[in-house]
């Protein structure tokens, strides 16, 4: 049976009161493949060997008891579909990602069996009564320290996230608050909260939900060959800072000015359909074919790289630029969440105002 397919009936039986289906086990060739997946998308956030926090907070993977509450769906979904309000875009090619169903479930199994293959626990999906304003106290006192004050995320994953919690059931919450997990920063509270208290949390938690946002039906991005921006335009004057970094309204003033460069978005293609800067063409970090950069203008043109990390994979492909002989390359310093924060304009699945003449 092909790995696709055992997958699919899993994920079925997951959804079922009918008894799990035997987990796939991968073979060594498709293990090797999704252990180059993971290097290729994954290690610049989540670490070379999933301790996480390489960059952005990206949590730990290494956790068993995330992968017996976890698996299939959630962490099918998260990789998939990614978190929307977080750095975390999809990777499903359906939505403008890289990766193929089949791809992700390898991806997915290769995880599980990293964390020692530990047999899932089915906590179910009913609602945990409890009350939301003890729990904004209990919250408040208790994890707001890593998971941020208002659930944004810190040191600790973004419980606030409306996706999520849309995808997420009470009982996987509950049980992360009681037992912790493994292999990261997050203790179990077992002991140190009454059930009540667990129970007052998971429901603040799940007031913050909101319904799934629709995503947007992805659209064929622009090429490399159409990255010029301005193409009649004078070069921009950066103004820099330690070192290749250039300030947001710095950009902003330039773009305005229509002066001539290339806007390259490094973030999963996904993000770029949600949202970027106008004018900006995807090139995305885990990028290493040199010959993709034929396209790119030569002539001393300038090329800033934005992300969402704020910097860790424009970074990435700055040194890849330069490497392949691309001398005039900057990185945008706030990265595109504090483009946004600072009131810069994004646009959305498409490009707008490329000046084609």
């Amino acid at each position: 049976m092909r790995l696709a397919t055992a997958l699919i009936l899993l994920l079925f039986s997951a959804a079922a009161s009918a008894a799990p289906r035997p987990i796939p086990v991968l073979e060594a060739a498709d293990a090797a493949a999704a252990a180059a997946d993971y290097q290729r998308y994954c290690a610049l956030c989540h670490g070379a060997d999933r301790e996480g926090h390489a960059n952005d907070h990206a949590p730990s993977l290494r956790s068993q008891s995330l992968m017996q509450t976890g698996f299939p769906w959630l962490i099918r979904e998260a990789i998939a579909y990614g978190r929307p309000g977080t750095p975390m875009g999809g990777y499903l090619d359906e939505i403008g990602g890289p990766m193929s169903l089949e791809e992700i479930s390898r991806l997915m199994l290769w995880l599980r069996e990293q964390a020692g293959s530990p047999e899932r626990l089915r906590l179910g999906a009913e609602a945990v009564s409890g009350d939301v304003a003890a729990g904004a106290v209990v919250y408040a006192d208790n994890c707001a320290s890593c998971h941020g004050a208002n659930g944004e995320g810190g040191t600790g994953t973004a419980l606030a996230n409306p996706a999520m919690l849309a995808t997420t059931p009470d009982p996987f919450l509950r049980y992360a608050i009681e037992h912790g997990r493994d292999g990261t920063p997050m203790l179990g509270f077992a002991g140190r909260l009454s059930a009540t208290q667990m129970d007052d949390v998971t429901a603040f938690l799940r007031s913050r939900a909101t319904s799934r946002p629709d995503a947007p039906a992805p659209v064929q991005p622009p090429s490399l060959a159409e990255a010029v921006i301005n193409p009649q335009g004078d070069a921009p004057a950066f103004e820099f800072m330690n070192g290749h970094y250039i300030a947001a309204a710095d950009l902003d003033r330039l773009l305005r000015e229509k002066r001539r460069m290339v806007l390259l978005d490094t973030r999963v293609p996904s993000m770029w359909q949600i949202g970027h800067i106008e004018g900006a063409v995807p090139l995305p970090y885990y990028t290493d074919d040199a010959a993709l950069l034929a396209a790119l203008p030569r002539d001393g043109t300038w090329i800033v790289t934005y992300c969402e990390c704020p910097r860790a994979a424009a970074d990435s492909v700055n040194r890849f630029l330069r490497e392949q002989g691309f001398a005039n390359t900057a990185v945008l310093w706030e990265g595109i969440g504090g483009w946004v924060a600072l009131g810069y304009p994004t646009v959305t699945g498409r490009v707008e105002g490329r000046d084609s003449e």
